[in-house]
């Protein structure tokens, strides 16, 4: 059964090339608030580093460690609760293969598998970072 999956599974993956990249877009702390009530936007700064990640995409090592450092970020900002929270939610919901805008690697076509970006994409980062205002 598990040969046949990763059959599927590859017909499945979408080869993309690095002109797919779209324009670097974030939503913030997607489907979760941007801060407190008296500060609604304590941790957003956090969430906007988080998006940089996750619209670029990458190695499962690399998502984990953005994911580290959403929740560091949040730690560091009075709210160990709350980074806490965030953390187990993009564990969760952060996977490559939901299609949902928030995904690791949301910035390239859906099915996107986890893997180290080749130096064409890493200068289509480069790119679209450099044409948000975002200079890596």
């Amino acid at each position: 059964m598990k040969p046949f999956l990763v059959v599927v599974f590859l017909f499945a993956y979408v080869g993309v090339q690095a002109s797919d990249l779209a324009p670097f877009t974030t939503d913030g702390c997607s489907r979760f608030p941007d801060g407190t009530s008296s500060k609604p936007t304590l941790w957003l700064a956090c969430c906007t580093v988080h998006d940089i990640a996750y619209w670029q995409g990458g190695t499962a090592e690399q998502r984990l460690q953005a994911d580290r450092v959403l929740k560091q970020c949040v730690n560091a900002v009075g709210e160990p609760t709350i980074a806490s929270l965030m953390f187990a939610g993009v564990r969760v919901g952060g996977s490559p293969y939901l299609p949902t805008a928030f995904r690791w690697g949301y910035g390239w076509p859906y099915r996107r598998p986890y893997g180290t970006l080749s130096d064409a994409e890493l200068t289509a980062v480069r790119e679209g970072l450099k044409a948000a205002g975002l200079e890596p």
